[in-house]
């Protein structure tokens, strides 16, 4: 994710600012944030606080954890924490720039137990295509700029998504990947009925008294010598 290819900034930080576009766009749902390398690990619990899910992405930072790409122990890590949930609709996305190398846990596996769990899998390859800028520690010169060229396991995500009734997405630079993540909102809006009370408090009651205090009045100037206009 530390690619130079979604200009002007890296992978990383593009893909943390449409996160969080994304949830700033929810209203009602519960959202939780899973980060994985060689291991996952849940950052934020599934929570209605976006604040705190905000300052968890605000956080985050690249080298963290250890290298490697475990997607099918990152699966298994969301379905944990979405296995006992009552909502209607039950989504994972899984933003990945590599292919799955470490983790005990096989990632068509883990979409297996996501259709059994009736859980959706929106999967996105994060890279633009061909070569892209990726920085690596030189003995010598410190951090450099290698052209490497980018692999992501398509045929994989795409299984894992079509296994789940989800969709498999590529976003090449920082435009596409901010539009995937407006699609899939679109996709999974959840119709809601709402009763609504109308409450009425009568307050007449404490003006029918002076009101029909008026009217004996009038009615009993008629009969005086003020019935008359001069």
């Amino acid at each position: 994710m530390a690619s130079l290819d979604f200009e002007p900034q890296n992978r990383f930080n593009v893909a943390k600012l449409a996160v969080r576009t994304f949830v700033e766009g929810l209203r009602q749902d519960r959202v939780g944030l899973v980060v994985f390398a060689a291991k996952a690990y849940t950052r934020c619990p599934l929570t209605l606080d976006y604040g705190a899910l905000f300052n968890v992405l605000d956080n985050l930072e690249l080298g963290g954890l250890e290298d490697g790409t475990a997607i099918g122990s990152a699966l298994a890590t969301c379905l944990n924490r979405l296995r006992d949930s009552k909502a209607k609709s039950k989504v994972i996305i899984l933003a990945t720039d590599g292919v799955n190398n470490r983790g005990e846990i096989q990632p068509l596996d883990a979409a297996k137990m996501a259709k059994a769990l009736s859980v959706k899998i929106y999967t996105i390859g994060v890279g633009s295509r061909g070569m892209a800028l990726f920085p690596v520690n030189d003995p010598s010169f410190g951090k450099v700029y290698v052209n490497l060229p980018v692999e992501i396991d398509e045929d994989s995500l795409t299984r894992i998504a079509e296994t789940t009734g989800g969709i498999y997405y590529r976003a090449t630079d920082k435009p596409s990947l901010e539009k995937i993540f407006t699609d899939i909102s679109g996709l999974e809006k959840t119709k809601m009925q709402v009763k609504s009370y109308t409450h009425y408090n009568e307050r007449f009651a404490s003006l029918l008294l002076p009101a029909l205090g008026l009217v004996l009045l009038g009615s009993l100037a008629g009969h005086t010598r003020f019935g008359k206009l001069p």
